[in-house]
């Protein structure tokens, strides 16, 4: 079977493609040119990076497919359901890129509540000149231990998030339009684990008792936090968003900062990606990365193995 993979597949993972009898090709191909490119090579399966360059207009012109797979989860549920009405077998990597989101979320939260991302600005600046106010200006962080995180949204993600707070010894509570109850279990470096129960409760419960936000749902069309659903937080809050943008109201975002309703917000998804709003980037207190939150060197390795598997047994199924 031919299979074009994207030119980011590492080496290995192309030989173990070709070991296990597929065609690969890795040529980089613009999405205006992508299904002209299918129907002459007569590709027989894609891999992208990207789940929303995958059209049912392109699904129909492509009478070759027979699988689709994303290295990124696939959440545009009407090309995906288009896709299996038309026999073509749709995969992507569900679980690869969990722990690397989920320590995102963190490396945000222990910078946020010390105020690294303000620090690690000023200091290269003044640091020199006015050390001891700088000191003194980022002396009134806050400890992580004993508070509360509240976890919208429990899959995969969602769950690994669950895991490091346990672990550092706060206290986890979840909101799911799914999942009722959470068995999460911590496994250590020496083999022994432990498990702990998570009973979901309502989003508005879940907003008014915690004190820091970390949502793992995808866009579901509109916001899911708004000015009113930020009304409903303590004041002094904490909020993340790494899952994707347009779940969380910007404006209301930035409305509540300048107000103190929120202290600490960090995001690495953004409604206009890849342009963010000036008014996003140029805000001293929200600490900022460009949606990274699945790409590491150890999730990249995981992801290609992930697909891989699933290829391989399509394969020995076809």
């Amino acid at each position: 079977m031919k299979i074009l993979v994207p030119n980011s597949f590492s080496e290995h993972g192309i030989k173990l493609l070709q070991k296990a009898d597929f065609q690969v090709l890795t040529t980089t191909v613009a999405l205006n040119q992508l299904e002209q490119f299918i129907t002459t090579n007569a590709i027989d399966i894609i891999i992208t990076k990207s789940p929303t360059s995958i059209t049912k207009e392109l699904i129909d012109a492509c009478p070759t497919l027979k699988l689709i797979g994303s290295t990124e989860v696939d959440k545009n549920s009407m090309v995906t359901s288009h896709a299996k009405a038309k026999g073509i077998k749709i995969i992507d990597t569900p679980f690869a890129i969990a722990n690397s989101v989920a320590e995102l979320v963190f490396a945000h939260l222990f910078g946020m509540v010390r105020f690294l991302h303000q620090a690690n600005r000023e200091m290269p600046l003044e640091g020199d000149i006015r050390f001891n106010d700088l000191r003194k200006q980022f002396s009134t962080g806050t400890e992580l231990k004993g508070k509360t995180l509240g976890i919208i949204g429990l899959g995969n993600i969602g769950k690994e998030v669950a895991k490091i707070a346990i672990g550092i010894g706060m206290k986890v509570i979840a909101t799911s339009s799914s999942i009722k109850k959470e068995v999460i279990n911590l496994s250590f470096y020496n083999g022994t684990s432990v498990a702990f129960e998570i009973e979901t409760q309502s989003l508005e419960s879940l907003l008014k008792e915690s004190d820091f936000i970390t949502i793992h749902t995808p866009y579901q069309g509109a916001v899911l936090i708004g000015k009113q659903e930020i009304e409903l937080m303590k004041t002094g809050v904490g909020i993340i968003n790494t899952s994707q943008g347009g779940t969380l109201d910007e404006i209301a975002l930035i409305n509540a900062i300048e107000t103190e309703k929120v202290k600490y917000a960090a995001l690495d998804v953004y409604e206009t990606e890849p342009k963010p709003e000036i008014q996003l980037l140029m805000n001293p207190e929200l600490s900022l990365t460009p949606h990274i939150g699945g790409k590491t060197i150890d999730s990249n390795y995981k992801v290609e193995k992930e697909i891989i598997n699933q290829l391989v047994s399509f394969i020995n199924n076809n």
